[in-house]
């Protein structure tokens, strides 16, 4: 199968069928403490008997905390109103959220995770050993999967386990005399935060081109290492879906200069009991649990990312760590210190019920229920890319193989009508879907990444590209009109200027009220 998809080109073809009317709900609704009202509960919490416990003034409040005061049904309102004002995976075909593998979460998992509620992570570990059972058997399991030694748990994210990864990268070479290796390559078409997680760390970052066939240039790899590189930190597959056939070469090369090679492996799922990171010989890997293993985004959080380790690294792991151990003659899970560790990379295990959402969705499926997950993401990619590339206008850079997703270009339909690939996502939000662009700065001109995992029916890919066929299709038509969109949403047009000033951010409402509406009669 070649990555245009020619295999599917004798496919019978289904009459289209017609494209689903969507109308976005809109409430305007307030924000939660603007409708809040001095007095009101959602319940009235009894007076504690028996003896008191006086606390020192030092870890008292002077002043009652000013939390929102509303009634139990207001608050359901308020947050029912706002689903209502979103899309998400439930909701709609959210093939769109290029390199963030949006899939099915069992529901029944969320069962499971609820069962962790009543947990407090300062209990002693012998009243949680069912927990600490999980997080072992979890990490041996993803150290079977990525091929590695040792797995930690406690990242809260993906970029989390990154920056947890680059850290053990410094211990490591501080331990054996690399202090002066100062610089960390990366590739363009991988996760960002890979070099933001080295720049934050104190490295140079050093960042390789594409070549000719989209690859990372391995001509400018061999320029760019020597006794200063630290380490090699590559997405592979990329977010462009290309895969790096030629990656142990990559790892080769790093080593051959003494420096660490890190796989960030957040594009795992088309590759899951395919390849492995430790078979090619890198020293470090990260998962992110809220993609390839099905735990919800949750709206950026809380996600949960995993960090697996070559044995020259065990030492360094985020403490602390999870053990199994016989006592008495009976097996007990225990917490261990490493005395080389990094430390803490979040407060006490991790997101734990992420953990035991991607367990019971790992030990539902199995070894050979992850290699069909691969094998069907790659097929619906495939899939979906043969249809785009069947719209006028639409094209995917670089005739190479392309795994669990596609960067593809509008870059013909923009020169010919004017319409950009953002006005093209914005209108198909009428439509009830919409499609991430790309990372900046745009190599790919007015691109728009697409994965479809292996949670989509046939009939959800062709009613997808049908929305993107029939939106370029308007946009030959009238391209204003494509311009002025969306019509049927939440709200008309966002005003970008203040994502660029500082000065107006309000991450909470104290800021909101200093800067939006002090002064207001």
């Amino acid at each position: 199968m070649s990555g245009h998809g020619e295999s599917f080109a004798e496919l019978p073809v289904a009459p289209k069928p017609p494209l689903r009317r969507f109308h976005q709900a809109r409430w305007d609704e307030p924000i939660i403490f603007e409708l809040s009202r001095p007095g009101r509960r959602g319940i009235a919490v009894p007076q504690a008997e028996g003896p008191g416990v006086e606390l020192p003034a030092s870890v008292r409040r002077e002043h009652a905390p000013k939390l929102p005061e509303m009634s139990q049904l207001h608050v359901l309102r308020h947050y029912l109103r706002l689903s209502q004002e979103n899309l998400g995976f439930d909701l709609n075909i959210d093939v769109g959220q290029g390199t963030c593998t949006m899939k099915y979460s069992p529901k029944v998992n969320d069962l499971f995770a609820k069962a962790t509620n009543p947990l407090h992570p300062h209990q002693h570990e012998d009243t949680v050993q069912g927990v600490l059972e999980i997080y072992w058997r979890m990490e041996r399991m993803l150290a079977e999967i990525s091929g590695m030694s040792r797995v930690s748990l406690q990242p809260g994210s993906g970029s989390a386990a990154i920056y947890a990864n680059i850290a053990m990268i410094r211990a490591y070479h501080n331990a054996n005399g690399g202090e002066h290796r100062d610089q960390v390559i990366t590739t363009m078409f991988s996760h960002p935060s890979n070099a933001a997680c080295a720049k934050t760390a104190g490295y140079e970052v050093i960042t390789l081109m594409p070549d000719a066939e989209g690859l990372p240039d391995i001509e400018a790899l061999k320029a760019a290492i020597g006794p200063r590189t630290a380490a090699l930190m590559i997405t592979n597959p990329e977010d462009t879906g290309v895969f790096n056939s030629r990656i142990k070469e990559f790892v080769d090369l790093v080593h051959s200069v003494g420096g660490l090679a890190c796989y960030d492996q957040a594009n795992a799922n088309g590759i899951l009991g395919i390849t492995r990171a430790r078979d090619v010989g890198f020293d470090l890997c990260h998962f992110n649990l809220h993609k390839t293993f099905s735990t919800p985004h949750s709206c950026g959080g809380p996600a949960a990312g995993a960090c697996g380790v070559a044995p020259a690294l065990e030492p360094f792991l985020p403490e602390p760590t999870v053990d199994r151990v016989e006592f008495d003659g009976n097996e007990r899970f225990v917490l261990k210190y490493p005395e080389k560790s990094v430390g803490k990379i979040r407060p006490f295990l991790g997101v734990t019920p992420n953990v035991v959402r991607a367990y019971a969705w790992i030990m539902s499926l199995g070894a050979e229920g992850l290699r069909q997950v691969a094998e069907t993401a790659v097929l619906n990619n495939n899939y979906l890319m043969h249809k785009i590339l069947q719209i006028p206008g639409a094209s995917v850079p670089w005739n190479s193989r392309h795994v669990e997703q596609a960067r593809y270009s509008w870059q013909q339909l923009s020169e010919e009508t004017g319409v950009h690939s953002e006005e093209i996502g914005t209108r198909a939000a009428d439509f009830g879907v919409h499609y991430w662009t790309s990372h900046h700065p745009y190599l790919v001109p007015e691109p728009f990444t697409l994965e479809p995992t292996e949670s989509y029916a046939k009939e959800d890919l062709d009613e997808y590209a049908a929305i993107l066929a029939h939106v370029a299709d308007e946009a030959r038509r009238d391209p204003e009109f494509v311009k002025g969109a969306p019509y049927n949403q939440t709200i008309h047009k966002i005003d970008m200027t203040s994502l660029d000033d500082p000065k107006q951010w309000a991450p909470t409402w104290r800021a909101y009220v200093r800067k939006h509406l002090s002064g207001q009669g």
